[in-house]
């Protein structure tokens, strides 16, 4: 099993405006400019938060957003509006462990789903694409514990007016 964070983050490592937003990045760019698809492709579970999840509910037909994964939502509702999407109300690292070890789980936004792997050493790969803007104030990319975690660069990308830095655990 490998776990990775993919993500956009700003210069200042915001992933999300101070209420939760994300505009700044749809005005940046669209996933097309992006390694998205590539990255998509090799994914077999998502794992994302409740306000991630409501994000992705305002999209025109959300329930075709990740059509080819199981898509977790940590959420204390125990249904959700939108097909293809399962609530889990548990520990993140916990339910991490209860996966098959064969699969690939892309961690979607969010730090409060971040931060708990991170803080157990679960975190296998972190993709951050930085996008050219500076926020002042918002969501944090990183809100873990402090302790000393290694990763070591595997690859710089550019897609468009995005930088991608592609990193594994040391």
């Amino acid at each position: 099993m490998s776990v990775y964070f993919f993500g956009c983050a700003t210069l200042d490592g915001y992933l999300a405006d101070k209420n939760h937003g994300l505009g700044w990045l749809h005005e940046t760019g669209a996933t097309e400019d992006t390694g998205y698809d590539h990255f998509y492709q090799q994914m077999d579970v998502t794992i994302m938060g409740h306000r991630t999840f409501r994000e992705i509910e305002t999209l025109d037909s959300p329930e075709s957003i990740y059509p080819t994964t199981q898509n977790y939502v940590f959420t204390h509702d125990s249904t959700l509006p939108c097909a293809g999407f399962t609530p889990v109300c548990s520990s993140v690292p916990d339910f991490v462990e209860t996966l098959d070890r064969e699969k690939n789980i892309w961690i979607v936004g969010g730090n409060t789903i971040l931060a708990p792997l991170l803080d157990r050493d679960m975190v296998d790969h972190i993709i951050i694409q930085i996008a050219p803007l500076l926020l002042g104030d918002g969501i944090p990319l990183f809100a873990q514990k402090e302790a000393l975690r290694r990763f070591r660069l595997e690859e710089v990308k550019q897609y468009g007016p995005f930088a991608e830095l592609a990193y594994a655990k040391a």
